[in-house]
């Protein structure tokens, strides 16, 4: 069966809004990398990404992200268009980016590899 790539990556932003770190480790394969400007470079493996998040979160969050457009680029790989805003817990300063997010996902719908590109 053909996986609904727009809905996974719906999904997978759902949980960051939420910032549900119990559904997070579910999302990703293992050996899952992640690639931003955000994280400093690439992290490799669930439990690098996992840490970063819950670092992230920890200072931003409130933060609320939201899709300008998600679409299915290959039989596993989907694009989306985004914007976040955030304030830091710490200091009260106002983040906003926005970005390109390239999501590559296994045949259980896990998600294999995130590149991400500001804009």
């Amino acid at each position: 069966m053909a996986l609904d790539l727009v809905e996974l990556v719906r999904r997978y932003h759902d949980a960051l809004n939420r910032y549900d770190p119990k559904m997070m480790p579910l999302l990703f394969a293992e050996t899952a990398t992640y690639q931003s400007p955000g994280v400093g470079g690439l992290l490799i493996g669930r439990a690098a990404i996992i840490e970063a998040f819950n670092a992230y979160f920890a200072q931003y969050p409130n933060q609320v992200s939201e899709d300008e457009s998600i679409v299915a680029t290959g039989t596993h790989t989907a694009r989306s268009d985004w914007r976040l805003r955030a304030t830091s817990k710490a200091t009260g300063a106002v983040y906003e980016r926005q970005g390109r997010e390239t999501i590559t996902f296994n045949d259980e719908g896990r998600i294999l590899r995130v590149e991400v590109e500001d804009r």
